[in-house]
């Protein structure tokens, strides 16, 4: 994967291009989505008993307080040299007056809806106006009817998402979501830590069965607490299919799994928090979202992800405006804002992920011809080819699976 080490200076952007967060794991029954390769069958959670009957808007005060509220996970947007400042933000508000207040507080999708759950289900405000959830999180939230429908008056760039996203399981004619970053989940390494703990000096051929049984690397390995990308690629290695699997296939995983973590050789289980231990070495190997590991290698080369034999996991992160938000308007103004395909090559060039916007290939060939080579950015068939997505799980299935899951973190 290219690092771009050579990349032309512009104001205010990183000039490695390094990344961050994750093409596409659509929630739903039935339809496919994909971004210039082959379909991916959607997939999620269908179905829950869990509703709201309050009014989901509040009165706008977009016209009158010239703000929002965007919440966001680590290192999933554009910053300067020093990381200080965020281009395209200081950008926007430049142009439009509107005050961003941008929060980095999603570490893990149901970490961040036990945040915002209760206040959702008594119809009152988040605080937030803007937040950024995965397709099977986006799907519950739309499902409970705790986000709102996008006024596509207000975002005249939704135009340019690209089509076979345009239509997805959870949200058809995305009324209540607009993708905001696509990616892949593959093994996270540090070279330095591989070699001092394991002899280990070649990481390509690394698996995540190695990660579970070796026992040079026991106590130096994470997983992460999203289950669908844990269990996906331990199913993967186990020769299953996360399209297509049986209960016992997913039990036979997660008895595998607990053997790691009961012996000590899995140290923890992580949202995006894994990102210091492995650049410190604390952890050797880890299961990993793609931006991540490509943001850490810009500061050590030795820090790579690896993609197993056995195939990657793909999902896609949503935009969407949560009930009761108090600047609905200026959160759509914003959503537009990055719809626009040179403020998303830039955005893309910084984090490395899959970018869902037409257009934003030939602007990012502007800032440097290698982005559009670069497969965290614009993957081929090829890369598409080796990635899988989890299917969809009824509310039930959901439940046994996440609970089974949950009970190997002592929650």
């Amino acid at each position: 994967m290219s690092t771009m080490n050579d990349r032309p200076a512009i104001p205010g952007l990183r000039p490695t291009g390094m990344s961050r967060r994750s093409v596409l794991r659509a929630l739903g029954i039935g339809g496919a989505v994909a971004v210039g390769g082959p379909l991916l069958a959607a997939c999620g959670t269908e179905g829950s008993s869990e509703q709201t009957t309050q009014d989901q808007a509040a009165p706008d005060k977009s016209d009158t307080d010239k703000s929002v509220v965007w919440s966001n996970w680590p290192g999933y947007i554009d910053y300067n040299d020093d990381e200080t400042k965020r281009p395209s933000v200081q950008a926007f508000e430049k142009k439009t007056g509107i005050k961003v207040t941008y929060n980095e507080d999603i570490n893990d999708n149901d970490e961040f809806f036990g945040k915002i759950r209760t206040q959702l289900a008594q119809g009152q405000d988040t605080g937030r106006d803007v937040i950024v959830l995965t397709d099977w999180m986006a799907g519950r939230l739309i499902r409970l009817s705790y986000v709102q429908e996008l006024n596509k008056t207000n975002i005249p760039n939704a135009k340019n998402l690209v089509p076979n996203l345009q239509n997805v399981g959870f949200d058809p004619g995305r009324k209540q979501s607009l993708p905001w970053q696509s990616g892949f989940t593959g093994i996270g390494t540090n070279g330095k830590a591989l070699k001092n703990v394991a002899g280990i000096t070649d990481p390509s051929g690394l698996t995540v069965n190695d990660l579970l049984t070796n026992p040079k690397l026991k106590g130096k390995v994470t997983v992460l607490t999203e289950m669908r990308d844990t269990m996906g690629l331990i199913m993967l290695d186990m020769g299953k299919k996360p399209e297509d699997f049986t209960d016992d296939d997913f039990n036979a995983a997660i008895a595998k799994l607990g053997d790691a973590v009961d012996s000590g050789q899995v140290r923890g289980f992580t949202g995006n928090d894994y990102m210091q231990d492995l650049a410190s070495g604390q952890i050797a190997a880890c299961l990993a979202w793609s931006g991540d590991v490509i943001q850490l290698q810009a500061d050590d080369p030795s820090i790579k992800l690896v993609t197993p034999e056995s195939g990657q996991m793909l999902w896609s992160d949503n935009l969407m405006i949560p009930n009761k938000a108090q600047h609905k308007k200026n959160a759509e103004i914003v959503i537009n804002n990055y719809y626009d395909p040179a403020v998303a090559a830039q955005v893309a060039a910084w984090v490395n992920y899959i970018c869902p916007i037409q257009g934003a290939k030939e602007e990012a060939a502007k800032i440097d011809p290698e982005l559009v080579n670069n497969q965290l950015i614009f993957p081929n068939e090829a890369t598409l080819a080796k990635s899988h997505v989890f299917k969809a799980l009824d509310e039930a299935t959901e439940t046994k699976y996440n609970e089974a899951f949950q009970q190997l973190q002592g929650n």
